[in-house]
């Protein structure tokens, strides 16, 4: 805009500024009003060099595709790349030879009738790793080695771990998490966020409820720091507010621009549960899961007691170990309900040093799995740390591999067509320059 009115000559004598603002709040508006800047050459050129791709790419191979190979609609700079992606671990797939190897744990049992499940550590000398035990003889050899030792409980130990919360949201963590937890596809997910964002109406006003959506920044505002601080303070109580406010962005993306800050609901005095009326189920949820991961971003790391009961053999050559862990402090567990397994309390039963015996031994068979296809949350994981495209273009390049037929979605993991492996090889092939 201002390079054509320049060439029209209308902007003699006048001062030209850049208004910026992350979210639709009164507040953030008359802010950026207030506090203008000059447009950035860099940005500029960011976008320049983006456009000069396209043109490369969009206009001078795209054609080549529909001549030699009819049908095929495009070949885009960051579509070509995911679809390599998808067509790669394809291959892996197809050549993975799965190997087979087995796993012992022991279930021991005290004079008081206190059972414990082990995992063998060390038999008789030697670290038991992986593949350790590659079919049934070699497992059956050690099962009959661990019947004739006699073992104790030479040690229970106990130390506490902390786990410390994740960053607020940027676009592609958010794709990914809302795609494990809520089952939303990334173009699902960024269009109940642009709602959100542009504002919902509530008692006849129209407020937006978060932060820009299309965003690689972590950092978030002084000011949205300092509410989050004194709402952590007042709902939950000093012990959950640390000394200082946490910062994650030393994490960056590759090629992150970070021109915006993370995304964070506007006004964290809005929790979830009190805007239910005004949302639909799938916004209050999106929401629901800003909210929590923003607040949480900002609370006290939650403490484990992780105890260790280590049982060895009389003669000290094999050892034997078993763990769990009780949640001692929650921490910002409070407002986030983690799927992780360890929140879940494995009490080990109260034993005491000194002899046990071998209840039972349990050996599994496994085979090594080969590598997983891409879902979209692992392909917009894969793309952003490869550094390529932007967080505001990957639910659209996802769609328009699907909608030309490149890959197809099965059990929403990503396989890719016979086009789309032709398409690939012969980009690869010709163009690998590019």
């Amino acid at each position: 805009v201002k390079e054509y009115l320049n060439e029209k000559k209308l902007l003699k004598d006048k001062k030209i500024e850049r208004v910026v603002f992350n979210e639709i709040t009164k507040k953030a508006v008359i802010f950026g009003i207030d506090n203008p800047r000059q447009i950035e050459p860099l940005l500029v050129d960011a976008y320049m060099a983006r456009r000069a791709l396209d043109y490369l790419v969009g206009f001078n191979i795209s054609p080549i595709l529909w001549t030699k190979l009819p049908g095929s609609k495009s070949a885009g700079r960051v579509q070509s790349v995911a679809l390599k992606l998808i067509t790669e671990r394809e291959h892996e797939i197809e050549l993975f030879n799965p190997e087979e190897f087995w796993t012992l744990s022991v279930n021991f049992s005290d004079d008081n009738k206190n059972s414990l499940l082990a995992s063998i550590y060390q038999l008789n000398g030697k670290k038991i790793e992986k593949f350790s035990f590659r079919n049934k003889n070699e497992i059956n050899k050690a099962i009959d080695e661990v019947k004739s030792k006699k073992f104790e409980i030479s040690d229970i130990s106990s130390k506490v771990v902390s786990r410390n919360p994740s960053g607020p949201f940027t676009t592609s963590t958010l794709q990914q998490v809302s795609s494990g937890r809520l089952g939303f596809g990334a173009s699902r997910t960024m269009q109940i966020a642009q709602k959100l964002y542009q504002g919902i109406e509530i008692d006849g006003e129209t407020i937006g409820l978060i932060t820009y959506m299309r965003t690689d920044g972590t950092n978030l505002s002084k000011d949205a720091i300092s509410s989050f601080r004194d709402y952590i303070k007042n709902e939950f109580g000093k012990e959950y507010l640390p000394e200082s406010p946490l910062n994650y962005s030393g994490k960056k993306a590759k090629n992150a621009q970070e021109a915006h800050e993370a995304i964070r609901p506007t006004d964290i005095m809005r929790a979830p549960n009190t805007l239910k009326k005004y949302l639909s189920s799938d916004q209050h949820k999106l929401y629901d899961l800003i909210w929590c991961r923003a607040l949480s971003s900002q609370m006290e790391s939650a403490k484990f007691d992780r105890n260790t009961i280590t049982i060895i053999s009389s003669e000290k050559e094999t050892v034997c170990k078993a763990s769990g862990s009780v949640i001692k402090f929650d921490g910002f567990l409070k407002v986030i309900k983690d799927n992780k397994k360890d929140d879940e309390e494995d009490l080990l039963p109260e034993m005491s040093k000194g002899p046990v015996n071998i209840e039972k031994l349990l050996d599994e068979q496994h085979f090594t799995q080969p590598p997983p296809r891409y879902s979209e949350a692992s392909l917009v994981k894969k793309l952003e740390e490869l550094g390529i495209g932007r967080p505001s273009t990957y639910a659209s390049i996802i769609s328009v591999i699907s909608t030309r037929g490149y890959a197809e979605a099965i059990n929403k993991r990503f396989h890719p067509t016979d086009r789309g492996k032709l398409i690939s090889a012969f980009l690869e092939k010709l163009f690998s320059k590019y």
